[in-house]
């Protein structure tokens, strides 16, 4: 649900750069490094709210986020400003995401912060393996100036990026992902933005009466080994995530007028080079599904069958990385 959801832009031209400058000595590439480890840290440390919008293709996304504190307790509001109306809430490493449609709050706990503005994960010491980093210029995104990162891919197996760091807090306001010729192809970015203490009626519920809707808990196993593997990922990418998810589905049970909830069980591997992601999902192949694949923005999607089971494959990485995963997916006893 809280699935690389959100993230975006607003004016191609707040992003656009220079000439860079490339780190020389050892000390300047320890700062840059140092500065990218601060972009995680500034997305849980920092109190901020603000909206930014994702583009994806011909498709844009408008999403106010709250980041703030209860106590000790880290808190993060997320609203989506288009289509449906929703909302999540997440609580440390517990996310519940209200439907006001259906008047229904889905709760999933064990899930970590890998979203925007936090998207660097602990894989940031490596990333000089996979990108030639280079510094850029001074910029500027939702009237905050920030430093423009340039990261150029090593192999044809993941895309480029473009990165503005807010040069007070680390915290990223905008991210751009390039193709071969340099080409846009998505872009995340804050719009409006507000960096400081934040009320803590702001990371409540905007709904009415929500103390009646129904709850519905999405069983969650973090840190599983379930004996799938990828056995030929693209170098550089490490697993971060295994988990298994068990969806409830609702159904008569054959003789009686009594329903039977069952559970649709969902094992997902994620996989990251410290910027790019790789999404691994497997569960039972029921129904009629085919195979291929689907892209949009960045986004690639291929699904496969293996034996009684469907693998999808999802990641922010060119088709031919999403290939080499799904075609070395195996079961190891």
């Amino acid at each position: 649900m809280w699935f690389r959801h959100i993230l975006l832009f607003a004016c191609c031209s707040l992003l656009t750069l220079v000439s860079s400058v490339s780190f020389a000595s050892a000390s300047e590439e320890r700062d840059l490094m140092k500065m990218l480890q601060s972009v995680q840290l500034a997305a849980k440390k920092t109190s901020y709210s603000g909206t930014f919008v994702y583009q994806q293709g011909n498709q844009i996304r408008t999403s106010k986020i709250t980041h703030g504190f209860d106590g000790d307790t880290e808190v993060e509001k997320l609203e989506i400003l288009d289509a449906k109306p929703r909302e999540y809430i997440r609580r440390d490493g517990e996310v519940a995401c209200y439907l006001p449609e259906s008047k229904v709050i889905q709760i999933e706990k064990n899930l970590s912060q890998e979203e925007f503005p936090a998207l660097l994960n602990q894989n940031v010491q490596s990333l000089p393996d996979s990108y030639s980093i280079k510094k850029a210029q001074m910029s500027r995104v939702a009237g905050l100036e920030c430093q423009v990162v340039n990261f150029q891919p090593k192999d044809s197996l993941r895309y480029g990026f473009r990165l503005c760091v807010e040069k007070n807090t680390g915290l990223l306001l905008g991210l751009q992902t390039l193709n071969t010729r340099s080409e846009v192809i998505e872009q995340i970015a804050f719009t409006q933005i507000a960096l400081g203490e934040v009320d803590k009626a702001k990371l409540k519920p905007s709904f009415a009466n929500v103390s009646q809707w129904k709850i519905e808990n999405m069983t969650v196993q973090a840190n599983v080994n379930s004996g799938w593997i990828v056995k030929n990922l693209p170098s550089g990418f490490k697993k971060t995530l295994e988990t298994k998810r068990f969806i409830p589905i609702s159904g008569n049970v054959s003789g009686t007028d009594a329903n039977q909830t069952k559970s649709h069980q969902v094992v997902q591997m994620m996989f990251s080079d410290g910027l790019s992601t790789i999404s691994v999902f497997v569960e039972p192949n029921t129904g009629s599904r085919t195979e291929g694949s689907l892209q949009q923005g960045a986004m690639t999607i291929m699904g496969k069958r293996l034996g009684d089971n469907w693998l999808t494959v999802v990641g922010e990485v060119p088709n031919a990385a999403i290939k080499q995963v799904i075609n070395s997916i195996q079961f190891k006893k």
